[in-house]
C-alpha cells in the first residue's frame, strides 16, 4: 500500500505481485499517476475496478456510496461444505451504523 496526500487531495495504490489497485479523491491526481506508471512500466488500465483477490467491489456513485462483498467466495465455501441450502439470516451488526472518518485509526 502506497499513500500520497497533496493539499485536500489523496490517492492510495494497493499493489499486489502485477496487480495494481489504484483509489482516490481526485481524478486529476489518480490521472496523473497513471501516466506516469504507464511511461516507467509496462502496463494495461482495465478500466473500474470490480474484482479484487475476490472481493467484488459496489458502488453507487449518485449516493456517494461503495461497498465490498464476498457473496461470490462464501457461496463457494456454502457449496463446498454442502451447506448451499442453509437458511440465510441477518449479521450482528447494527444495520443503522454509519461509519465517518473520524472513526479511523490515527498514527502519529
Amino acid at each position: 500500500m502506497y499513500l500520497k496526500s497533496s493539499n485536500n487531495s489523496f490517492i492510495i495504490l494497493s499493489l499486489y505481485v502485477d496487480d495494481i489497485l489504484i483509489a482516490g479523491n481526485s481524478k486529476e491526481m489518480i490521472d496523473t499517476t497513471k501516466k506516469w506508471l504507464s511511461s516507467n512500466f509496462e502496463m494495461k488500465d482495465m478500466g473500474e475496478a470490480r474484482y479484487v483477490l475476490g472481493v467484488k467491489i459496489i458502488r453507487d456513485r449518485s449516493k456517494r456510496l461503495l461497498g465490498l462483498t464476498q457473496e461470490t467466495y462464501i457461496k463457494k465455501m456454502l457449496e463446498s461444505y454442502h451447506m448451499h441450502n442453509s437458511k440465510p439470516m441477518d449479521t450482528l451488526v447494527d444495520k443503522s451504523l454509519s461509519l465517518r472518518c473520524d472513526m479511523c485509526p490515527k498514527t502519529l
